[in-house]
């Protein structure tokens, strides 16, 4: 029996695990102890005196899964348990993403340290909220170097809090209106003092191959890694150009570039409705045919939520349609035109990918798994990510062997995020741990029912206290903030 409100990390020994350490090596019985947060040894091991021993019985032990990608930060305060999270066995979090963060992070970070969660927390300083701090409501054109510099001085300040790096999400505002020059500059600024780069691209649909240029260019000028956002093909025209894509980032990296990717296993995004127009020009009817035609279709948009009628969410666009007489173009524009006219805000799950496109994605060697995902959001990618990745692509199609996916969801993701000692299972690394049976092991969340809980993880731990077992939450908020490494970890 689990007891409610343990937070405390304890002498611990996992015996008769099969061990999978998050380095791409085959799986090996072995026992696991654990003193305080870290890992002290791995082998054949005896009970010691006042250690709680649990007996694994041959289920998988691995390091606890690294979401490179993750919006479940804003979720926390209302949730410290993160009981989507660590039931897909998740122990760390990468917030800051498509460039939205808190400025200055540092005030972020101190309220997490102030009242942890159940996972760690890593973050990128987020490139919108640096514009909107400098240039308000205004703007829709291109920063002034007054502007720009205001922006370097506060991503500098975030830098110095232990921001991992950069992040820009260049299909939203106010970034869309930000000059490549300007994102250049900041990302020199992280690049100084040994941060990254990580963004959601000016295009995943009708210039994604421009798009994708801007971002190999930035990690050959700053000579930082870069990384892909959760990497998509999202328009039919491109659909089966996996290779194409991943054939830019393969020549990047073999002239030097440390690029990479990161992916969730869903054909279908999640974001505002307002992103499909990328000149925002949303009176345009050519525009929204091209939409409808080429992106995603009427029947394949589902309105998710949407503020000026909250009882449009569940309904995709077609229906609506239907349901109003109409056609779906002159729909999808009222829509729009309603959030516009009133403020409000819209969010859409849009089916728009290839599975073979995705499929690919995922094997890529340098391509981690991450969830874009949220607490309470609509898309089930926010609850099951990390085990529907081992049920299709471990258990079901066999594309990766189960230390290739534990290597993505760990060893992998940790060196692209620059995390040190986690990610792995040896002695010295914390003990962020996750057990579970690879035989049953899946993802149960829908749509239509998006926080349902995987089955098949059986415990996690995270920095060595049990925050999930038995199917629910501990009530234990080990969770960390986990700065870049140079800057001060608590």
């Amino acid at each position: 029996m689990l007891v409610a409100g343990a937070a405390r990390a304890e002498d611990l020994l996992i015996e008769n695990a099969s061990v999978v350490d998050g380095t791409g090596a085959r799986p090996v019985t072995a026992d696991v102890r654990i003193r305080g947060d870290r890992i002290v040894a791995i082998g054949a091991l005896d009970a010691e005196a006042g250690e709680t021993v649990v007996d694994a019985h041959g289920l998988t032990l691995a390091p606890g899964f690294i979401d490179t990608h993750s919006h479940h930060t804003g979720g926390l305060e209302k949730n410290p348990e993160a009981l989507v999270v660590v039931s897909q066995g998740i122990t760390t979090i990468v917030g800051g993403q498509d460039g939205g963060s808190t400025v200055p992070l540092s005030g972020f970070f101190r309220a997490l340290e102030e009242r942890p969660s159940a996972v760690n927390v890593a973050s990128y300083s987020g490139h919108n909220s640096l514009r909107d701090a400098a240039m308000g409501e205004n703007f829709k054109r291109k920063a002034t170097p007054a502007e720009i510099e205001r922006m370097r001085a506060l991503l500098a300040d975030d830098m110095a809090a232990g921001a991992l790096g950069l992040s820009t999400g260049l299909e939203y505002d106010p970034g869309i209106y930000s000059a490549e020059g300007e994102v250049m500059l900041l990302a020199h600024e992280a690049a100084k003092s040994g941060g990254r780069y990580i963004s959601h691209i000016r295009s995943e649909d009708r210039t994604v191959w421009k798009a994708l240029d801007e971002l190999v260019e930035i990690g050959r000028q700053t000579k930082m890694p870069v990384q892909v956002s959760h990497a998509k093909l999202a328009m039919t025209d491109w659909w089966g150009q996996a290779d194409r894509f991943l054939s830019v980032l393969n020549k990047a990296r073999a002239d030097g570039v440390d690029v990479t990717l990161d992916v969730y296993p869903y054909p279908y995004w999640h974001s505002t409705l307002t992103v499909l127009w990328p000149e925002r020009n949303f009176g345009d009817r050519p525009t929204a045919e091209f939409i409808l035609k080429h992106l995603v279709p009427a029947d394949g948009l589902l309105i998710a939520g949407f503020t000026p009628d909250p009882a449009l969410a569940g309904k995709t666009v077609a229906k609506i349609a239907a349901e109003r007489k109409t056609d779906a173009v002159t729909t999808l524009m009222s829509l729009v035109d309603q959030v516009v006219r009133t403020k409000g805000s819209s969010n859409v799950i849009a089916t728009s990918m290839d599975e073979r496109d995705i499929a690919k994605f995922i094997a890529w060697p340098q391509a981690n798994i991450s969830s874009d995902g949220n607490i309470g959001g609509r898309h089930p990618r926010g609850a099951g990510t990390f085990t529907r990745v081992l049920r299709i692509y471990v258990r079901e199609t066999g594309l990766l062997t189960l230390e290739q996916a534990v290597h993505k969801m760990t060893g992998l993701s940790a060196e692209h995020m620059g995390l040190k000692d986690r990610g792995v299972i040896r002695a010295g690394a914390f003990a962020d741990l996750v057990l579970f049976d690879p035989k049953t092991v899946t993802d149960r969340a829908t749509t239509d029912d998006p926080a349902a809980l995987s089955e098949g993880i059986a415990r996690v731990w995270v920095n060595g206290a049990q925050v999930f077992g038995d199917g629910r939450a501990t009530g234990a908020h080990p969770g960390r903030v986990l700065r870049r490494e140079g800057t001060s970890n608590r």
